[in-house]
Order: C-alpha cells, then structure tokens, then sequence
C-alpha cells in the first residue's frame, strides 16, 4: 500500500511570469522516454514482480524505496508545470478570443486538453507509454537497466535545466539532478554488490558532480546527495546493507533513513481559469455545494 502526504517533496518558487514554450521543455522530463513517469514505472512494476524476496530482501527493499520516491519526483515536475503555464492567457468573452496566444505556442494541448497543466506526454506531446517499461524479472538485468535510466533521467535534466532559466524550472530540476545521482549511485552499488565489478568507476556518465549548477548546490550542502530514505515508517530498513560506505565524489559518509525528508513544500493551489472554464464551478454553483455541504453535516 502506499500512503500519500499533502505536500511536494520540496517548495517550488511561486514565479512572477509564466513560460509556456519552457514548460513544454519541462514535458520530456514527465512523460518523456527518461522521464520521471519511466523512472516510477519501471521501479514501480519491478517492485510488484521482484521474485525472492526473502532471499533478496535488500535489493527489493531498494527498488521498492527509490519507487516511493519517485511518485514524488513526478507530482513536483507536474506541478513546476503547471506553475511555468500560469498567467499564459486571460479571462475574457469567448469573442474576444482569450486563448489566441495559446495557439502560436509550442504546445496547444496544454490549452486544450490539460487546461494550462501537465499532461502525459513528452516535449513533442507524445503520450507516455508502457513500452517504457523493463521489468524482465533477472535482478542483475534490471538493476543494470535502472542505472542506465537514471544516467539518461540525470543527461535530459542537465539540457533541460540548459533550456530555460524559469525560476521554477531551475528549482525543481535543482533538486532532481541531486535525488537523482542518489539514485545512480544506489543502483552502481547494488550491481557491484551482486557481481563484484565495481560499476562506480563509470559514474562519471554523466559526472555526478552538481557544482556547475547553482541550484543543486543548497540541496548538497545540506547532504541530499549523501542520503537514501526508505519512504515507509517501519519496512524497507534493509536499504541500509547496501547504501553504506563513502560518496565517491565527497567521500562522506552515505546514509540511510527510515521515513521521508524531513523538508517540504505546498502544493500549489492553481487559481480559476475562467477561459478555459476550469474548474467550471460558479459562484452560485458554489454557494450550493457549500448548503449541500452544511446539510449532509447536520449543520
């Protein structure tokens, strides 16, 4: 079972302008071959298919682990999506065509299909699908396969965050670059620990080393880069047999942790888009749902 908590894995920047052409960017990292949606999927099926458990526990208890997380990795690139569209358009009488700067955007099923929000789709608006998905049941295959996504997952971030200079973007895939190279390196451990080759002397593809981007640097400083969480209260504590040692990059002392971060942040409460008629709920339609409310409350 997973349980949910109402907040995103940390505080996105509330922007003073959108970008809509960079939130199209921001798409590939969602529902793109490397995206956050691959990442979850491919763990998230691994984890439903993992065989041996019991002989195996600390490799499940890996995958499992780094699959919780990664339900949040993709509510944060939703939502830096949904913040980069606000304020595209305007409200206004149908006649005046108030979506008419939607149509010359790289992206109109943003305005279309989504409503000025996040979509399953790549940054050419390709759906995501399953196909993404490699969940081959031999252990050493797929650990193999997950590190190679992450590696892809962390290049595409890199060129995204080379994109744009959306203070929203940069933030969020800030923080990404760091939870991400936990990941690859959790992985290049797990694939040494089973087969003796020392997977870590090909970290650098691509270099772990975040210094070249200043919004990752908070989040090392803090020692994210060091850190592996369990995302459960009491199971998963077996993460702990493999993310151990040093950071090959720091040489500090890895660390596993029961739980989640103890950071986070808001989830956006997107506005009314009159235009778009969303959510489509008037003032008087309110006002009803508020008595209904009321009355099945006895009050």
């Amino acid at each position: 079972m997973f349980k949910r908590i109402d907040r995103l894995a940390i505080e996105l920047p509330v922007p003073a302008h959108p970008d809509p052409n960079g939130a199209s960017a921001v798409q590939e990292l969602l529902g793109g071959k490397f995206g956050e949606m691959s990442t979850l999927n491919n763990y998230l099926y691994q984890s439903f298919n993992f065989r041996g458990k019991s002989k195996l526990r600390p490799f499940y208890d890996l995958v499992a682990s780094i699959t919780a997380e990664e339900f949040g990795h993709v509510e944060l690139v939703a939502n830096t999506i949904n913040l980069m569209l606000t304020g595209t358009t305007r409200p206004g009488d149908p006649d005046t065509t108030p979506l008419g700067s939607a149509k010359d955007l790289r992206m109109a099923i943003h305005f279309i299909e989504g409503a000025q929000s996040s979509l399953p789709v790549d940054s050419m608006g390709r759906p995501w699908n399953g196909t993404h998905v490699v969940s081959s049941g031999n252990l050493i295959f797929d650990l193999i396969h997950n590190y190679y996504l992450e590696i892809g997952a962390r290049t595409h971030k890199m060129r995204v965050y080379e994109m744009t200079d959306h203070p929203t973007a940069r933030a969020m895939i800030g923080y990404l670059l760091v939870r991400g190279g936990v990941h690859i390196l959790a992985y290049a451990k797990a694939i040494s620990m089973i087969t003796g080759v020392d997977v870590t002397k090909i970290l650098p593809v691509p270099r772990l080393d975040n210094k070249a981007f200043d919004a990752a640097r908070p989040w090392e400083e803090r020692g994210e880069h060091r850190r592996l969480y369990t995302f459960s209260d009491n199971d998963y504590q077996q993460i702990a047999r493999i993310w151990r040692g040093t950071h090959p990059i720091d040489g500090g002392r890895l660390e596993a942790f029961s739980g989640v971060p103890g950071y986070g942040g808001p989830v956006p409460d997107l506005g009314e888009l009159p235009e778009e008629f969303a959510p489509g709920i008037t003032p008087e339609d309110l006002q009803e749902i508020a008595r209904r409310l009321s009355q099945e409350a006895g009050m």
